[in-house]
């Protein structure tokens, strides 16, 4: 067991910072390249930033561990609402003012209400219900780049762009590019198998891995960023960056689990893990269109909201 949890820290650790180098060589050859950095901030750094939840829901599924894919995706969008927003909340309020924010909030709403629909009515993502959610985040990014090109990329866009830019094409931006693709199935492979023999060996369904450690671990860069922007007082593009993570989530690492082979939900994430994300969304959405602040109870509310979802897992798996 020990040897796992060790496995499985190594494997978080492997695919965490692979995806970041993987992301920071692609946008220095892109740039370097004269790419735009709208093109660039809308493919590359919105898809890389969430390739590590995509290639374990893609080696989870390749696995047979239905539950750890969905309960990363499940999980991962319960954490960046109730965790990520609501830490750095107690630290400085988390703006809602921000344009462009309600229309994205719907979209998340839509997102969450089409993943919810798969789950419900077919009981499972197929490749034909994945190739429809991965249609349906392809249509999105076309529709924020159509979008950017009539009223200009959004500050937050760029600097994304910027925050992963390197000088130029060298060696280390290649080996940046080889070292990030080979080093995600890798950890994302350690992440998977150590954590389906963990739940074995604890008895509980390999879910309450995806949506407890995975899913945390996959939400740390999400965390630690807004806890930087709430520490610099500039969290007014905080929830911005949330509602788009949940976005592709839902989308683009729902679609390609489908796309995968597809991976069925088990009866308590359609009890009570999604009814939980679907809850979460509303949440953060109803603070978007009364263009309400999340202050500092608020954000107290929602971090015992997660630390009570948690425990109720931890206490359901007894």
């Amino acid at each position: 067991m020990i040897q796992e949890a060790v496995f499985l820290i190594i494997g978080l650790a492997v695919l965490l910072a692979s995806g970041d180098i993987l992301v920071r060589g692609s946008v220095a050859l892109a740039t370097a390249l004269n790419v735009p950095a709208l093109l660039v901030g809308l493919t590359i750094v919105a898809f890389g930033t969430s390739a590590p939840e995509l290639v374990v829901a893609v080696q989870a599924v390749m696995a047979g561990s239905d539950g750890i894919a969905i309960g990363n995706i499940v999980g991962s969008n319960i954490a960046n609402v109730l965790m990520v927003l609501g830490l750095p909340a107690l630290i400085y309020p988390m703006s809602t003012h921000v344009a462009g924010l309600p229309r994205n909030a719907a979209i998340m709403l839509a997102a969450t209400a089409a993943f919810a629909g798969v789950a419900y009515a077919f009981k499972e993502i197929t490749p034909m219900t994945g190739a429809v959610l991965f249609a349906g985040i392809i249509a999105f990014v076309a529709y924020s780049g159509w979008r950017a090109t009539r009223a200009g990329a959004d500050d937050a866009l760029l600097d994304d762009v910027a925050e992963f830019s390197e000088a130029g094409i060298s060696a280390r931006t290649v080996l940046f590019i080889v070292f990030g693709l080979l080093g995600l199935p890798f950890g994302a492979h350690l992440l998977v198998d150590s954590g389906s023999t963990i739940a074995e060996a604890l008895g509980v369904r390999d879910a309450v891995i995806g949506l407890t450690i995975v899913a945390f671990g996959t939400s740390l860069p999400e965390l630690a960023t807004v806890a930087a922007a709430a520490l610099h007082k500039k969290s007014d593009v905080a929830i911005g960056n949330i509602v788009g993570s949940n976005i592709f989530n839902l989308l683009a690492v729902g679609g390609a689990a489908g796309l995968a082979g597809g991976a069925k939900f088990d009866p308590s994430a359609l009890s009570f893990d999604i009814p939980v994300m679907i809850a979460a969304s509303i949440v953060l959405a109803l603070f978007v269109f009364a263009k309400r602040d999340i202050n500092r109870l608020s954000g107290l509310g929602m971090a015992l909201a997660y630390a009570a979802f948690v425990a109720f897992l931890a206490v359901r798996a007894l």
